[in-house]
């Protein structure tokens, strides 16, 4: 059983308690960003792929408006009413899914209740959205069940809603957005204002490695709404709805009326939002080089202007970048812990793994968790019952 993937997983556990196979498997994938950090919230520019990591959902609907899962993760049955929906306190796994209920049917959509069981494979808090793969893939599970089509940037919207308003973390829409409109093969950019976004293929000789330092934070408890307020206040500052309104030349002219911090903090994301610009020309002229040198500006970035890196984060990044065949590394996520990521050249990618493990190992005592991983396809029905 442990040798299984969640996919089978699911369905060797759905028939195991139902004594029939599923009506529906669905997944949702987390993700990873090759360069746009904290610009998400900013109505700015993203970078993200869509990773082979994800939560799956084996489940048939019920009759009533109940939802019961096995979540086989945790060993616990999440049990909740359509009809009588409340938040409740400490957050668990079960939030994040009453939350996109609760999303939905706000947005007028009649949900069906459903049952089954769930298993995921993103690791919590390394900054590789569980939590976002776990509210899109819920989605899915209520539109193949309720018979509502799927809409991508609709539902990414509305279990982004979930989180702010459910959950209580203030967090942007690119997480959602990747997990439910990600496209195999390729990274999207996608402008977190319109929800419009291109793709553009991973330079084709290089894979995405993502650092796990093995260190975790608690978003909600973080510094996350403190940064998110001070971009708020930078762009009140401006007179403009958002920092992604405000121009480099600009900030450097008449910047100089922020405190200093403030001033850092609106420098990150006026700055990454150029470089995610910047990313997508890397991209589509094949140019690993070039996008890793957009990769070590953004870490930078996020260590001294937006200080939300971390010592162990720092040694990931600094350890990676040491090695000859990566083109370059950064934190991803929201920072203060969990995982960093790296471009490597796909010839040396195995001697690269081989290399950063000890070597992380020997500089902090964590033992980290190294995977190469690649570009997936978003929010999905991966099976259904004829």
């Amino acid at each position: 059983m442990q040798n299984q993937s969640p996919f089978e997983s699911v369905k060797t556990a759905f028939e195991r308690i139902y004594v029939e196979k599923p009506a529906f498997v669905v997944r949702a994938p987390g993700r990873v960003n090759l360069v746009g950090e904290h610009t998400d919230y900013n109505d700015g520019f993203v970078f993200p792929m869509a990773i082979d990591s994800g939560v799956w959902i084996a489940l048939r609907p019920r009759v009533d408006r109940k939802v019961v899962i096995q979540s086989l993760d945790f060993n616990e049955t999440i049990a909740f009413d359509l009809l009588q929906l409340e938040a409740e306190k400490p957050v668990k796994p079960a939030e994040y899914m009453k939350g996109v209920a609760w999303a939905l049917t706000q947005a007028g959509y009649d949900l069906t209740g459903f049952e089954g069981c769930m298993q995921g494979n993103v690791p919590i808090g390394a900054g590789l959205s569980s939590s976002a793969a776990l509210e899109v893939a819920t989605a899915r599970a209520f539109a193949v069940v309720s018979g509502f089509s799927w809409d991508a940037a609709r539902m990414a919207q509305l279990s982004q809603k979930a989180e702010n308003e459910w959950v209580g973390m203030n967090c942007g829409i690119m997480d959602q957005m990747i997990s439910a409109a990600g496209k195999a093969g390729s990274a999207l950019l996608i402008d977190c204002r319109t929800l419009e976004f291109e793709v553009a293929p991973i330079p084709s000789n290089a894979v995405v490695v993502v650092l796990d330092t093995s260190t975790r934070r608690g978003l909600v408890d973080s510094a996350y709404n403190e940064r998110r307020a001070q971009c708020e206040a930078a762009a009140r500052y401006f007179d403009v709805k958002a920092l992604r309104d405000v121009s480099v030349e600009r900030l450097l002219a008449e910047g100089s009326g922020l405190d200093q911090v403030t001033f850092r903090r609106a420098r990150h994301i006026v700055t990454e939002n150029a470089r995610t610009l910047e990313a997508k020309q890397a991209m589509q002229a094949d140019d690993a080089a070039w996008l890793g040198r957009l990769m070590k500006a953004s870490h930078a970035s996020l260590r001294d202007d937006f200080e939300v890196s971390s010592p162990a984060l720092d040694t990931m990044v600094d350890l990676a970048n040491d090695f000859r065949g990566c083109f370059g590394a950064r934190m991803t996520g929201a920072g203060f812990g969990g995982c960093a990521v790296a471009l490597v050249d796909r010839n040396k990618a195995e001697r690269f793994v081989n290399y950063i493990s000890p070597a992380y190992r020997h500089a902090t005592g964590n033992s980290p968790q190294i995977y190469v991983t690649q570009p997936a396809e978003g929010a999905s029905v991966v099976e259904e019952r004829g």
